[in-house]
């Protein structure tokens, strides 16, 4: 894999290096590539100007007049978010391992080319990025991304089409994405997918519910923090912001980060600086964001919860997900889809969904969107057998409002009129819709079908016997 050999403008560098000629030349070579360097011939030099200063990267000889360098690291004098190079005599690799295995990013064996220098900082940079997406990662382990272009998201996908032909024109620097939709509408899914078909797909995703982050601990989170920031910064860590520098960083339900930290976010956006929290120097960073929300931001500006100057600033593009029941055309593909998925998940062969199984999905509501359609297939595979999916355990779902069928200009006649002879009339509809079966017409009434069973055991048939059902 190559490696993005970071700019070295504005870094700071702690150069330890006894032979005074070989410092020298080496100090010329960073400063000319923008570094602003700090140098030291001695160890316990090193020692007292890393205590003051926290240093981007650090390149130390390992053996120095007055001890080892290594001691360095094994006391955690330098930064945890301070890159390291060390260099070693030739045949020093044992010892360069030794340093390694305390932190050191990188080695250098003795003699090297100057050049050499940029792609071991790269090399330092990677191990420290990777090091902080695995631990992010190893915390979302388990999520479960799904995707599904149907009829109902044609709009969006042709939005997409545009969105990415001007992303593979700029590459960098790429302008923010809003998403918004309820939830379980699969704002995290198509947030992957567009990281996924877009110039940076090969560098790294990294996904954040900002509602599961504390108030408190949302702007270390995002952009890192010094040792001794706050009470329990014991460590100093990179942010997920830098750790997604050269990919995408999602901030899912970007709505409830607080004021502060939505400031801190809308200078990282413009000018694509960050600092971490308890530093006094900002960091470059070339991180494309994808924000989502389950409700529209424009109204979290009106009510004061969302800085407009930052919505404005993401609004540039954004994309609407609709809720599930305005995809009523695509509800069992989707279905099918899921299934696919999760029956694999489960060591199932030639799962299907029959045609009952089919219309009793059409026929709800589904205000957990996605997600709740993929719970409600899972749980039907999970307690099912090997026949087709009928979805049983849905049929006493909520039933439709009845202010979404009624005729808005009928009223209550002032002679009145027969509730029992309606209530007759609907199920009566009910059972021709659904071909005679008791189950699926209790669902599409929303009653439970020993309701049904009873009134239609009460109603009087048109020749005025009772209909005995069994």
């Amino acid at each position: 894999m190559s490696l993005d050999v970071p700019t070295l403008a504005g870094r700071e560098i702690l150069l330890l290096e006894d032979d005074l000629i070989l410092r020298k030349r080496l100090v010329a070579h960073l400063r000319k590539a923008g570094a602003e360097v700090t140098e030291a011939g001695y160890l316990a030099e090193a020692r007292r100007l890393a205590s003051n200063v926290r240093f981007d990267f650090a390149l130390l000889d390992l053996h120095l007049p007055d001890g080892d360098a290594i001691s360095l690291l094994r006391d955690g004098v330098l930064s945890e978010n301070t890159g390291i190079v060390v260099i070693t005599a030739f045949g020093g690799v044992t010892e360069a391992v030794e340093a390694m295995r305390h932190g050191a990013g990188d080695y250098l064996t003795k003699p090297f080319e100057t050049d050499e220098l940029l792609l071991a900082f790269a090399r330092c940079r990677q191990v420290r990025t990777t090091a902080r997406r695995e631990e992010h990662a190893l915390a979302r382990r388990g999520a479960h991304d799904e995707l599904f272009f149907g009829y109902g998201l044609a709009a969006v996908q042709a939005q997409l089409k545009t969105i990415l032909g001007a992303e593979h024109r700029m590459v960098r620097k790429l302008p923010p994405v809003l998403i918004e939709g309820e939830t379980g509408t699969g704002k995290s899914a198509l947030a992957r997918w567009l990281h996924r078909q877009g110039p940076r797909a090969a560098s790294p995703f990294i996904n954040v519910n900002c509602a599961a982050l504390p108030e408190q601990l949302a702007e270390s989170e995002l952009f890192g923090h010094e040792r001794g920031a706050f009470t329990d910064a014991k460590q100093a860590r990179i942010g997920l912001m830098e750790a997604a520098d050269g990919g995408t960083l999602f901030l899912d339900e970007i709505g409830s980060l607080s004021l502060a930290t939505q400031a801190k976010l809308l200078t990282a956006v413009e000018d694509g600086r960050i600092r971490r929290l308890g530093g006094t120097k900002e960091f470059v960073v070339d991180t494309r964001l994808v924000a989502a929300n389950n409700l529209p931001l424009r109204a979290l500006v009106e009510s004061g919860a969302f800085r407009e100057d930052l919505f404005h600033r993401l609004d540039l593009l954004r994309i609407t997900l609709p809720p599930l029941r305005e995809r009523g055309g695509d509800i069992h593909a989707l279905a099918c889809h899921l299934l696919r998925d999760i029956a694999a998940r489960h060591r199932l062969k030639n799962a299907q969904i029959s045609p009952e199984g089919a219309r009793c999905l059409a026929a709800q509501r589904w205000p957990g969107n996605v997600r709740e359609l993929s719970h409600e297939i899972e749980r039907a595979v999970i307690f099912g057998n090997a026949a087709p999916l009928d979805f049983a355990h849905l049929e006493s779902g909520p039933a439709t409002p009845a202010a979404e069928w009624r005729n808005p200009a009928w009223r209550l006649p002032e002679s009145g009129f027969s509730l029992k002879q309606v209530n007759t009339l609907l199920i009566e509809e009910a059972l021709r819709a659904t071909g005679g079966n008791i189950s699926a017409a209790a669902r599409r009434l929303g009653v439970t079908r020993d309701f049904l069973r009873y009134q239609l055991a009460t109603e009087p048939s048109e020749d005025g016997s009772r209909n005995g059902v069994g």
